[in-house]
């Protein structure tokens, strides 16, 4: 199976200037990335799709290919991943002629996937003959039963609500979240408008290596738990 990774950073993000290639813990937040989706066994290829240029140095700089940059109409606030990664496959098989059974979106802002999760998406994939295969964590805490809607100050129960207030999640059901590390999606799957297709399965990721970094705050996080070794 031939697998294209694609890693999305554009150069526009708000909240954090630049977040993609921002230090985290001595090096560019995108380096995580790219070594371990360099380190896989599992990858075709690995490319870069960014509409910034000083992202596209720092990603040459850790071996990633930058064959294109993205154009700017699918580099804004607005834009959504699933017409990127389309972009980035469409180019290689029209500029290149080059041809892939599926696609990896590698995003950069979940620094802590392993080239292992790369490659047991991969072999999921094969093994299922899935549609897709993506990556989830648990939960936690934070189980959807025990989450309320609110009319003004009143707290007001959702018709899938714990059996009974405080109720321990060791009786709850398991409920998993996209974590974000990983979408693997058969390419026809993609040109037909979706990463998930009708047949997805999961990859779960560890919920302490399941961090997404958005804000100032996830990178002080994400920095803690690389010094103390907590990964």
């Amino acid at each position: 199976m031939r697998v294209l990774a694609v890693i999305p950073a554009r150069g526009g993000s708000k909240g954090v200037p630049l977040k993609n290639i921002r230090p985290l813990a001595g090096k560019p937040l995108l380096a995580y990335t790219a070594e371990q989706a360099l380190q896989s066994q599992s990858l075709s290829r690995v490319l870069l799709s960014t509409d910034d240029a000083r992202i596209a140095e720092v990603g040459r700089a850790c071996g990633l290919e930058v064959p294109f940059m993205r154009p700017a109409s699918l580099a804004g606030d607005s834009a959504k991943s699933l017409p990127v990664i389309l972009h980035a496959l469409q180019w290689v098989e029209e500029e290149e002629g080059q041809c892939y059974d599926a696609v990896m979106m590698l995003q950069p802002t979940t620094p802590f996937r392993q080239a292992a999760d790369i490659d047991a998406a991969v072999a999921l994939l094969k093994k299922t003959g899935a549609d897709s295969v993506i990556s989830v964590t648990d939960v936690g805490p934070f189980h959807p039963a025990r989450m309320k809607y609110l009319q003004g100050d009143r707290l007001i129960d959702p018709p899938f609500c714990e059996a009974y207030e405080n109720q321990p999640r060791q009786e709850l059901k398991p409920m998993y979240i996209r974590s974000g590390d990983i979408y693997l999606t058969r390419r026809e799957v993609l040109l037909g408008g979706s990463f998930k297709g009708k047949d997805c399965r999961a990859l779960l990721i560890d919920s302490h290596r399941a961090v997404n970094i958005d804000s100032l705050r996830d990178f002080i996080y994400a920095e803690f738990l690389l010094e103390k070794d907590l990964l």
